[in-house]
């Protein structure tokens, strides 16, 4: 059975709700590395969601409480949770502006409520 790397916080969603979301990738990051290009966020369980907007932060980004610095989290913006309990799953793969580029997989699933 393959292992998925999994983001650490879990992202929570209202039903019906459209939402930014926010995932910080400095803890897999090397020393001075930075995420770079147009990440791919894909749904991995359902056909609910509709992802737009995917991109990499531009600028400083609270997430979660922290700040997150230029470079190190992907954003994009959720929506279509249809139902409160469904495992909704995403992956996300970015790459790196390392010498030798790394592309870096997260899988994030989300705690969805009704409202």
């Amino acid at each position: 059975m393959t292992s998925r790397a999994r983001a650490p916080d879990r992202p929570v969603a209202v039903v019906g709700e459209t939402k930014k979301f926010g995932v910080d990738c400095t803890n897999i990051l090397e020393d001075g590395e930075l995420l770079t290009g147009t990440p791919t966020v894909a749904e991995e369980t359902t056909s609910d969601l509709s992802i737009s907007e995917e991109q990499v932060n531009v600028a400083a980004v609270t997430l979660n409480g922290e700040s997150v610095a230029i470079g190190k989290a992907v954003l994009f913006y959720a929506s279509g949770f249809l139902k409160a309990s469904a495992p909704y799953t995403i992956k996300i793969t970015a790459t790196t502006d390392a010498a030798v580029p790394q592309t870096l997989v997260r899988y994030v699933e989300f705690d969805v409520y009704d409202a």
